[in-house]
């Protein structure tokens, strides 16, 4: 095992030399001396370096709107905008709804006028009224007729007071 391990060390740090000629003059152009160690060091950091670079172009850049998963600003602002309004109308929808149940309910008879107010009907949750069942019973019109009786009676003896 220690044999092998200085085999490699061996290989790993033997000098070599990198010559580049020039082929009709054989004129040495450029020369280097080498270890296949530095090689490696040199290909690792090179690599390192560009393995960076594109990743900080990508995520730094509008590079990185063209990549599946990652959104612009522009459209991140405008959903969150768009969300805030769907809120704000799905508020003004449920104020509405229970105004329109209120509204049912006064003309059905169910309340009085006085009892009616804005502050009231926009916090009641009116679930039970709904627009469909509007017509008046039988029984609500006979009590209806029973109370304008009534009400014409008092009428008549307020004026004579």
């Amino acid at each position: 095992m220690s044999e092998k391990r200085k085999i490699l060390k061996r290989k790993l740090f033997t000098k070599n030399r990198l010559v580049i000629l020039n082929e009709d003059t054989f004129e040495e152009i450029f020369s280097l001396k080498l270890t296949l160690m530095n090689v490696f060091v040199v290909a690792s950091v090179a690599a390192i370096l560009i393995i960076t670079f594109t990743t900080y172009v990508i995520a730094f850049t509008p590079l990185r709107e063209y990549i599946p998963g990652y959104a612009s600003t522009k459209l991140r602002k405008e959903a969150t905008e768009l969300a805030l309004k769907s809120d704000s109308l799905a508020l003004a929808l449920k104020k509405n709804d229970a105004y329109l149940k209120s509204v049912v309910k006064v003309l059905n008879g169910d309340l009085e006028y006085e009892q009616i107010n804005k502050d009231s009907i926009m916090s009641s949750d009116n679930s039970s009224a709904t627009i469909e069942n509007n017509a008046p019973s039988k029984a609500e019109l006979q009590l209806r007729e029973q109370i304008l009786q009534e009400e014409k009676l008092l009428s008549k003896q307020k004026k004579k007071k």
